[in-house]
């Protein structure tokens, strides 16, 4: 819907100036002729002028214009409106981009509304925030300034106390001094015995270094007897362990002697190992002999019953049916001689 402020009547009296003048209607255009106005609102009145201007198009001339006038306009009406639509084409084009352009515009006015709505709402945040800051910070002043004065009173019954201190250290820096005073002579009195002291340990070591030095003598002297007897046990050695070299020796050669005997004993025991493999190996292989041997004598024992078995079989066979023959004959004896009995009767 159209606002309130440009009519109609306004937008239609400016596009009849721009088409007396020979110019393209265009919101732009429109809009310089009647120097105020929003787009928006332009731009709804021009699209209602069209769209009468479309309604009006086929209308059908009068009656009683000559033929040939209707034609010539017609055909002059339709070339104009050829015209007036591929000049209004880009027109067209040019106010829709201009109206794109306006409402981009548009939005990013609202956008940027609502960004500096967010910007004031985060500076009224943070001014809250510095507020509630102040306030606290406000508090801890007072806090701190409660808490100087109550410093200021610790410090003035600090300095109170300190006073106090200075005198008991004077009365004691006083009571050192004649400590330090007594200690002094005591020290004086205590380095006089020490050497007193002294000088008696140094009469007594003198005394101890002499009987030290008589039984260093007597140490020496007792060091060379032993010395003596030393090298006399010393030479016994050597002899006793000349011997024992000696005796070693024919140890030594003894168990020489015994590792040739041990090795040719090793030599006949790896000899009769060598024979005694050997003689296992024939008893090994006489023994697989004595079994094939043995599988042939029981294979050919089986063959044997197997073929005693069927002799006996084909005995008992041939027994059976001689008797069977027997029997047969017997039991036709009696009727054999009953047939020759007549016959001799005859």
């Amino acid at each position: 819907m159209a606002r309130n402020g440009i009519q109609y009547s306004d937008v239609q009296h400016a596009i009849d100036e721009l088409l007396a003048r020979g110019d393209t209607p265009s919101v732009q255009r429109i809009r310089d002729v009647l120097g105020t106005g929003s787009f928006t609102t332009i731009s709804d009145h021009f699209r209602l002028w069209r769209s009468e201007r479309e309604k009006n198009r086929d209308v059908p001339p009068p009656k009683g214009v000559p033929e040939v006038v209707v034609t010539m306009a017609s055909e002059l009406w339709r070339e104009a409106q050829n015209v007036a639509n591929q000049t209004l084409l880009h027109y067209r084009e040019d106010a829709n981009r201009q109206v794109e352009d306006a409402q981009r515009l548009a939005e990013e006015a609202k956008q940027q509304a609502a960004n500096a709505e967010q910007r004031e709402s985060a500076l009224a945040e943070h001014l809250r925030h510095i507020e509630q800051r102040m306030e606290a910070l406000n508090r801890e002043l007072a806090a701190s300034q409660t808490n100087e004065r109550h410093w200021h009173q610790l410090a003035e019954a600090s300095q109170g106390e300190a006073k106090q201190l200075k005198q008991v250290q004077q009365q004691l820096e006083s009571q050192a001094e004649a400590q330090r005073e007594a200690h002094h002579l005591a020290l004086n009195e205590q380095q006089a015995a020490w050497e007193q002291r002294l000088l008696q340990e140094e009469q007594r070591h003198e005394a101890a270094e002499g009987r030290l030095m008589a039984m260093l003598d007597s140490a020496q002297q007792a060091r060379a007897q032993e010395e003596k007897s030393f090298q006399k046990r010393l030479q016994q050695s050597d002899q006793r362990i000349e011997g024992l070299s000696q005796e070693l020796k024919s140890k030594q050669q003894a168990l020489h002697q015994r590792q040739l005997e041990a090795s040719e004993r090793d030599q006949q025991l790896s000899e009769a190992q060598q024979q005694n493999s050997v003689l296992e190996k024939q008893h090994q292989t006489l023994a697989e002999q004595l079994e094939e041997a043995q599988s042939a004598l029981k294979h050919q024992a089986q063959r044997h019953a197997d073929q005693e078995t069927a002799l006996q079989q084909a005995w008992q066979e041939k027994l059976w049916a001689r008797m069977e023959a027997l029997q047969q004959q017997l039991a036709d004896l009696p009727s054999s001689l009953e047939d020759k009995q007549p016959s001799s009767k005859r």
